[in-house]
């Protein structure tokens, strides 16, 4: 593309996201979905006006967009969160992990689609989005319940599992050949997260002191040019670039300048991100749907008994009754941008045609269906509890006109 026409996609494609977002904002649906819808209606392969031709144009924009979505949730990530839940937390998030992820490899495998396909979609099928499950906790004013907590821990727990999770994943889909290969990959990879880990656990004061400055133009040009050189390292070293962008904000969010770069990178991950959900759209081609109708709903429906299932265990671990397990439940069944970065690194690598739209379907009917569901199951809750402290309070009305009567003269 000229650069004139580089420009006008580029405009064209944030207007378009932002219309499309701003509409499905008035009937409560999240904007992820909405942008990757965006990017299939404007892309080569629907009628109609086309604004980009070739996804690729996008590439480095979209890696960009992906590089800050991990980078900010590393910034999010508190391992203190972890700690302080204990033993009980990790089996909650362990048997939520187990239960889905467990489902999406059986899945997967029964699909026949081959073994790689088969450990992505493990992961697809696995792995909530935190994106969406944190606005819905927002939007429904339940931040600060007793449930949302658990909601939180598991979110936390299936960050670690993620990163792990891409460490390994990486070197096997890219192709490497042979059990020795693989584990070296593997081995260079967790080396790698070791080594920023350790930089978290040890390294906070330095890293403090090397980006603290006080005007906010340089923190951002430090901040960015640490994600970005880190996470090409990591794709240099094969291992996912999103994981290291990820390990670099654990980092810098452990530092006294972190709250001052969540507020910075807010803005710049909400355009990137955009940007990446787009281009991901760009390349779904909705003549591809049919083929993956039967397998989508199919997953949806096992993702929602995987996810009550989950939500009963997890529950009980804590002690609470049944309707706080469909709370835990509807809350984290929406999936999002992790399984459309998966969707990318399966494209990139060359795994069957048949993920990208699977996933695309995938994660717009759960990115709709899990917000309304939430929303229902919410409002429920509340009228219930609203009836049960009114009941409380005319029961206890009654109690009280027992012990002291109002007695009326006699006519």
């Amino acid at each position: 593309m000229g650069h004139a026409d580089s420009l006008l996609a580029l405009g064209g494609a944030f207007l378009a996201a932002a219309v499309l977002a701003r509409l499905g904002n008035r009937f409560g649906l999240p904007t992820i979905p909405l942008f990757t819808l965006a990017g299939i209606l404007l892309g080569p392969h629907t009628p109609g006006l086309v604004l980009v031709r070739d996804a690729h144009d996008f590439e480095m924009l979209s890696a960009l967009g992906l590089v800050l979505l991990l980078f900010y949730l590393g910034l999010e990530f508190h391992v203190d969160d972890l700690k302080n839940g204990g033993r009980r937390l990790l089996l909650a998030g362990g048997s939520y992990l187990v239960l889905n992820v467990g489902a999406g490899l059986a899945f997967g495998f029964g699909l026949g689609w081959g073994a790689r396909e088969a450990l992505v979609l493990a992961g697809v099928l696995g792995i909530s989005s935190s994106a969406i499950v944190t606005k819905i906790l927002i939007d429904l004013g339940r931040i600060g319940r007793p449930g949302t907590k658990i909601v939180l821990g598991v979110i936390v727990v299936e960050d670690i599992f993620l990163a792990l999770y891409l460490a390994v994943l990486q070197p096997v889909i890219s192709g490497a050949e042979g059990g020795l290969e693989i584990a070296w990959q593997v081995a260079k990879a967790f080396g790698f997260l070791l080594a920023l880990a350790t930089a978290a656990r040890y390294g906070t004061r330095l890293v403090a002191r090397l980006i603290h400055v006080r005007d906010d133009e340089l923190l951002v040009i430090s901040f960015l040019g640490a994600a970005v050189f880190v996470a090409g390292v990591s794709e240099y070293l094969g291992v996912a670039d999103a994981i290291g962008a990820f390990m670099v904000g654990l980092i810098f969010g452990g530092t006294p300048s972190g709250p001052r770069i969540r507020r910075l990178v807010h803005p710049l991950r909400d355009a990137f991100a955009a940007i990446f959900f787009f281009a991901f759209g760009l390349a779904i081609d909705p003549g591809d749907f049919a083929a993956v109708a039967v397998p989508v709903v199919i997953a949806v429906l096992l993702t929602l008994a995987m996810n009550i299932a989950a939500g009963l265990v997890v529950a009980r671990l804590y002690g609470y009754r049944a309707r706080e397990a469909m709370l835990i439940a509807t809350t984290l069944l929406a999936r999002g941008e992790f399984a459309l970065i998966l969707a990318a690194m399966a494209a990139n690598a060359g795994l069957d045609s048949r993920l990208a739209p699977f996933i695309a379907g995938y994660v717009l009917v759960l990115a709709v269906l899990g917000p309304l569901a939430a929303g229902r199951v919410h409002a429920a809750d509340d009228r219930r509890a609203k009836a049960t402290t009114e009941g409380a309070l005319e029961a206890e009305e009654l109690r009280r006109e027992a012990r002291d009567p109002v007695t009326t003269p006699d006519r």
